[in-house]
């Protein structure tokens, strides 16, 4: 599906400041206290700093940069968007995730299905780097 297919359904808010100020925070969220954000995505594959990685793999004199050079190579050779056939999550288990974050105590989960790298977790319309 395009972009120029895709719809977003309305919703109670309008895209402005005006219409966000009348937003009330649910209160189970308010009660919860603790919950838990993932923050999983094509970056684990390499494993190596933090999820910003796909950042700093290009910052020269950074750990990440000297890391990946060392790992995979050149930049021209293997960069940021090889990494996404590596991305299989074979060991992949949400109801495992799920029961360890219950035990913990959490009351919410949020899984960040998009960050900053522009790798959706989804299968987003609006770009083809996606987990799908």
């Amino acid at each position: 599906m395009g972009i120029d297919k895709f719809v977003l359904p309305e919703g109670p808010f309008e895209p402005n400041w005006e219409s966000l100020k009348n937003y009330q925070v649910p209160q189970w969220y308010l009660d919860a206290k603790f919950g838990i954000f993932i923050h999983w995505g094509l970056y684990s594959v390499p494993a190596f700093g933090s999820e910003w990685y796909p950042h700093f793999m290009y910052v020269k004199d950074r750990p990440e940069y000297t890391y990946h050079l060392q790992t995979y190579g050149p930049h021209t050779k293997f960069g940021y968007k090889d990494f996404i056939p590596l991305f299989k999550g074979e060991k992949w288990d949400p109801y495992a995730w799920v029961e360890l974050f219950k035990k913990a105590g959490a009351k919410y989960i949020v899984p960040v299905v998009q960050f900053h790298d522009g790798f959706a977790m989804y299968d987003c319309p609006f770009t083809r780097w996606n987990s799908v």
